[in-house]
């Protein structure tokens, strides 16, 4: 029909076409300038694509965001930078400089680990010396930090963790005897030093208990711990 405007796919064509008038006419829509141009990165787009970072740069900031979040043994990081392909020269480079400036400390790291784990935990000094194995802190170094645990202090703080349980512990004094040392055993006591933290407890704890604690030996049931241990 005579002076509507024809309809397309992509916009109107604001006028009929004349006559023998062959050249596209552009329709409304996207400009074929924006629909043509360059994909990002190439050649017209008038970016270059970055260098390749340096890898001591790229270990660096790796190991930093893993100390961010704790403190790390060497070991660790070491680890963190195999698993992001950082080559061994390179990760040695920036740990041995790390190193130096006392950015990590494996002795200072075990002596914090026991301190806090002991305490927040209750974790003996077992327990503590396997934590610390697995996370790369060798033989002397543990040891150097598990001696400032002392007995008396492990014994302490297992007969605390036997009174903390006890206000809730349910059933029969023996049963509880049972459940109350496998707990200190699995927190790294020797067998010594939880039976008699848990024979100590229940004996303050009441009559019934107090009687059941008198007929345990310690010392004989030690020795029978410590033989299926080995």
């Amino acid at each position: 029909m005579a002076g509507r405007r024809a309809r397309t796919g992509r916009g109107w064509d604001a006028s009929p076409p004349r006559a023998g008038d062959t050249t596209p006419r552009p329709r409304r829509g996207r400009p074929a300038a924006e629909s043509e141009a360059a994909p990002r990165g190439e050649a017209g787009s008038g970016r270059e694509a970055a260098p390749p970072r340096d890898e001591a740069e790229v270990a660096r900031e790796i190991c930093l965001r893993q100390l961010a979040v704790r403190p790390r043994t060497r070991a660790e990081l070491a680890g963190a930078l195999a698993r992001r392909g950082i080559s061994e020269e390179a990760a040695t480079e920036v740990l041995d400089r790390y190193d130096e400036v006392g950015i990590i400390d494996d002795a200072a790291f075990a002596r914090a680990w026991v301190t806090s784990r002991h305490a927040g935990r209750g974790l003996a000094r077992r327990a503590l010396a396997n934590e610390l194995r697995q996370r790369g802190v060798d033989g002397d170094t543990a040891s150097e930090a598990l001696g400032e645990l002392d007995e008396t202090t492990e014994a302490e703080t297992a007969r605390a963790l036997v009174e903390r349980k006890l206000r809730t512990a349910r059933g029969e004094p023996d049963a509880v005897f049972r459940r109350l040392v496998g707990m200190l055993a699995r927190k790294g006591y020797p067998p010594g030093v939880a039976i008699r933290a848990v024979k100590d407890a229940l004996a303050a704890q009441s009559a019934e208990a107090a009687e059941f604690a008198e007929q345990i030996d310690a010392d004989a049931l030690t020795a029978a711990e410590t033989e299926i241990d080995r």
